[in-house]
């Protein structure tokens, strides 16, 4: 059982179930510019931006592509998982808290690309509730019914790349239980984190060859198509939660690590 209780009421919402059409629209351009959320003129940003810079110089990663990878291990790295529920945080927010959702710190490899002078965009995704199951099994009532996801893409060599396709198959080390294991989201990686490893994808079965593990489909509701930014998607669509929802969960579920399960208390640290 998932809970409709917390969520926004969105006026587009599809009261009889099917996943509602979207229209043709011209090609979503996306940008280099900030906004908001990637408030690319902070300084911590522009310490992070550098620090991709010489850290791909001393790899000999001299491609878009390439950069972003390191960003990618670099965010891994130095920002914690955690639960948190805002996703209009501001990337310099999140990197002075060095915590963050998967959404927020896919923000933040958004402002490195764009600092980087690669544009992006997102392409919004509404989530089953039950993909998270694995992560709350006690608390499953409180689970929404639906998950608003911002997917990055990237502008790459002349086409829009997704962030489940910035790795390719020789760029994903072996490590744990190799390439091949799919997402299950649940234990200690995290959406973010997968995608250095193996495939994630929402639209099956083209680049899964059908049953690969790396589907994701079945766990899609609604495509809300693609927004020149994030900014732009959550301004039309809201968050997944209502604002009483984040503001009594955010305290807990903003310390509480991705992957500790239910039954771990959050860590305790300066907000």
């Amino acid at each position: 059982m998932t809970s409709r209780l917390l969520m926004p009421v969105r006026a587009d919402r599809n009261r009889g179930g099917a996943a509602p059409e979207i229209p043709e629209v011209a090609e979503v351009a996306g940008s280099t510019r900030p906004t908001a959320i990637l408030d690319l003129g902070n300084p911590l940003v522009r310490a992070l931006t550098a620090r991709v810079r010489s850290e791909s110089e001393a790899r000999g990663a001299v491609t878009d592509r390439a950069r972003l990878q390191v960003a990618h291990g670099i965010i891994a790295a130095t920002v914690r998982p955690v639960y948190s529920v805002e996703d209009l945080r501001r990337v310099s927010r999140t990197l002075r808290l060095g915590r963050g959702s998967c959404s927020q710190r896919m923000a933040v490899l958004e402002a490195v690309a764009r600092s980087l002078d690669v544009p992006t965009r997102v392409r919004g995704l509404l989530v089953d509730g039950h993909f998270w199951y694995p992560r709350f099994p006690k608390l499953r009532r409180f689970v929404p019914e639906e998950v608003l996801l911002a997917w990055p893409e990237f502008r790459l060599d002349g086409a829009w790349v997704p962030m489940a396709e910035l790795f390719t198959g020789q760029d994903r080390p072996e490590h744990g239980g190799g390439s091949d294991g799919g997402f299950t989201n649940s234990g200690a990686e995290t959406l973010f984190e997968a995608v250095a490893r193996t495939g994630v994808d929402w639209d099956a079965p083209a680049a899964c060859a059908g049953s690969a593990p790396c589907d994701l489909s079945a766990h899609l509701r609604t495509d809300l198509g693609r927004f020149t930014s994030r900014d732009e998607l959550f301004a039309r669509h809201g968050q997944t939660l209502c604002l009483p929802a984040r503001t009594l969960a955010e305290p807990v579920l903003g310390r509480w690590s991705a992957g500790a399960g239910a039954g771990t208390r959050p860590r305790s640290s300066a907000a």
